[in-house]
């Protein structure tokens, strides 16, 4: 399984995917706020959303696991 970390210390602004929805490599999963500007996390993989970590509006750090993909 391929865990999605943020990339940046933020807040959780809106989530894209699914539990159980197919991804691609380079589909947005989660989009962050910080410093007033909106950034996606992306899959570096194809895969199957098999968990989702995290909530709207929760705050996250850098390297915290966002999505799991199997």
């Amino acid at each position: 399984m391929a865990d999605v970390a943020a990339h940046i210390t933020g807040t959780v602004w809106k989530i894209e995917v699914t539990v159980g929805q197919q991804v691609k490599s380079g589909d947005t999963l989660v989009i962050l706020e910080s410093m007033k500007m909106e950034m996606p996390v992306e899959a570096t993989e194809d895969g199957t959303v098999k968990e989702i970590r995290c909530k709207e509006s929760q705050p996250v750090n850098e390297g915290d696991v966002l999505v799991v993909l199997g």
